[in-house]
């Protein structure tokens, strides 16, 4: 992986731009390469925790993309709840005649999930249209207050649990690493003794 590197970088230094593209190659080898060091994470013991997380984020990486789409289906109910009940208060009240992006935030069901997700997951710019709209007509915190609890408080939640009960039952079918973590531990125990047997001894 480092002698692809550096040979790309001379190639740069001395070559024409034309020869370094044709020989990107250099860069997917290098790719190629990186899954050689899983084997590095299955043989070293210092590196276990780093082995468990990428271990985790393989096999839980299904139950994310389903949980994706799963959070992408709830905030598409609420962003049409948006689009008709909270566009239509946004273009009427004049609240925002000076803010073009906060007039068009729930034109359409898009923009209204690009709304929700900025306000409510990524819990950003709840003042811009979020309190003011809650203000002028407080009927609408049911949109607002309700995709908060749902989303972040539901959904979210039931993602991280969802993930953690795939990573468990993976980690129970996963018996020849358990049998490795069992061999390391008796390893480690019987050093151990061998240590207090010595000073016993001595």
């Amino acid at each position: 992986i480092i002698l692809c590197g550096y040979g790309e970088f001379l190639m740069t230094l001395f070559a024409d731009n034309d020869l370094v593209l044709s020989m990107g190659m250099f860069r997917a080898f290098r790719l190629a390469r990186i899954v050689r060091l899983m084997r590095l994470l299955r043989k070293t013991r210092a590196l276990r925790e780093l082995q468990k997380l990428v271990t985790m984020m393989a096999t839980c990486l299904k139950a994310l993309v389903w949980s994706s789409v799963f959070c992408f289906f709830i905030m598409s109910v609420w962003a049409m709840f948006m689009v008709e009940v909270v566009h239509p208060i946004i273009n009427e009240s004049g609240l925002f005649d000076d803010c073009v992006q906060c007039q068009t935030a729930a034109g359409s069901v898009m923009n209204a999930n690009l709304l929700l997700f900025k306000t409510v997951i990524a819990g950003d710019s709840w003042g811009l249209i979020a309190v003011p709209v809650i203000q002028a007509y407080p009927a609408t915190a049911f949109i607002f207050i309700g995709s908060q609890v749902t989303l972040v408080f539901g959904v979210l939640n039931l993602i991280v649990a969802v993930v953690v009960d795939t990573f468990a039952e993976a980690r129970q079918r996963d018996i020849l690493n358990l049998a490795e973590e069992l061999e390391y531990d008796f390893e480690k125990d019987r050093k151990f003794l061998q240590k207090v047997f010595d000073r016993m001894d001595a």
